[in-house]
Parts: C-alpha cells; sequence; structure tokens
C-alpha cells in the first residue's frame, strides 16, 4: 500500500449486505467482525457519491464509486474478494484519485480493511448511477448491479434508527433494508440482497 496524503471528500454512501436484519459483524456481544455472517459468507455492496472532493489539487466533485467484497466467513479472518468500480465520466487523475481512495491505497477508512483483503477481482470504470431521495439511497451499473436500501421500520416512521460508533465509514449510520431487486452479477458470484440489512450515512473522509 503507497500512502498519500491531500485529500479530502464528503458525501455519502450506503451498503446493503446478504445478512439478516440486523448484521451481527457490526451489531452483537462480540467484537466487530468477529461473528459469523447470518448467510454463513458475507456478500456486500457499498456506493459512494462525493458531493464535495479534491484530491492533491484534482476536483472530485459530483463523481461516484462502488465496491463489493465477498468474505467466506467472520470479515475479521480476513480471505476477502474485493472488487471497485470507478465513474466513467471520470478523466484520467480523477480516475487515478478515485482508484488510490477506494482501493485504500491513499489512507482514509478502506485503508484500515485493505489488509483483510487477499484477492483482488478488479478495478474498473463504469457507468455508475448514484440516488438519493430522501432516506431513501440506491447505486445502478448496468448489467452489474442495482441496489437499494431504505430506512429500517420505526416507532417514528418520520425519523430513522441510527447508531454511534458502529462503523468505520462513518461515526453514525442508519440501520436500513434492501428494497426489491437488489440484486449484483459480476466475476461469477449472483446475489440477491433484497430485504437484506443496510446502511447509509453521510460521509467526511481525508488522507
Amino acid at each position: 500500500m503507497t500512502a498519500s496524503s491531500g485529500w479530502q471528500i464528503e458525501g455519502d454512501y450506503f451498503e446493503n449486505c446478504n445478512c439478516d436484519v440486523v448484521c451481527p459483524c457490526l451489531f452483537s456481544s462480540a467484537p466487530p467482525f468477529t461473528s459469523q455472517p447470518t448467510q454463513g459468507a458475507c456478500e456486500v455492496a457499498f456506493g459512494f457519491h462525493i458531493d464535495r472532493g479534491h484530491y492533491q489539487g484534482v476536483s472530485l466533485d459530483g463523481l461516484n464509486a462502488a465496491a463489493i467484497v465477498r468474505t467466506p466467513g467472520p470479515m475479521g479472518q480476513g480471505n476477502w474478494s474485493f472488487a471497485a468500480y470507478l465513474d466513467e465520466r471520470a478523466t484520467d487523475e480523477q480516475r487515478a484519485a478515485l482508484q488510490a481512495i477506494f482501493t485504500g491505497a491513499a489512507g482514509g477508512p478502506i485503508a484500515l480493511l485493505t489488509p483483510l483483503v487477499s484477492t483482488i477481482l478488479g478495478v474498473k470504470t463504469a457507468p455508475i448511477t448514484y440516488r438519493r431521495e430522501g432516506k431513501r439511497r440506491s447505486m445502478e451499473i448496468p448489467s452489474v448491479l442495482s441496489m437499494g436500501v431504505q430506512p429500517a421500520p420505526s416507532f417514528d416512521p418520520d425519523h430513522e434508527i441510527w447508531a454511534e460508533n458502529a462503523h468505520p465509514f462513518a461515526s453514525k449510520v442508519a440501520f436500513a433494508v434492501g428494497t426489491s431487486g437488489s440484486t449484483f452479477s459480476h466475476y461469477g458470484m449472483t446475489w440477491d440482497n433484497s430485504g437484506k440489512n443496510g446502511h447509509y450515512a453521510p460521509i467526511s473522509w481525508s488522507g
């Protein structure tokens, strides 16, 4: 891993995994990442939208990225398979910046997880559509991924359920549920995470 400096992004993220709600990898009586995923293996997709950002003087405003992870057992045991998708609208300089940030090469939250990765499936450019509509989030990569989340049910439907100090990507994350048709198909894998665990939050990262 090559460390870099002089970058910052602010924006939004969501994830949708195949665990039953709520995912024990993050919320259980055991330390984070040590519990067995509810389906045995973990299959999770992450979507990212940058509202404002820069990398060593290169603007990243408005760009998107995505990543997928599969682990054969508890996340903390490693052996992760990882793939990243970078916004095809990005220039060459922007694409290099997105790759550095969203593979962990530039430091930041994803760099904390890279020691757990044993297989890089690929890093590809793609048309990525990210939607943030009220309390719903969704993302689409044609022929690869179509996923969305909505808030987990709560006593007051106008307010989400939030958890603090529970996730490496954000200081506070909302509990969410995958919407119908939340699927991924690539690298020989096919997932359907509809109705499964999700989270979303604003993000502010730097390195």
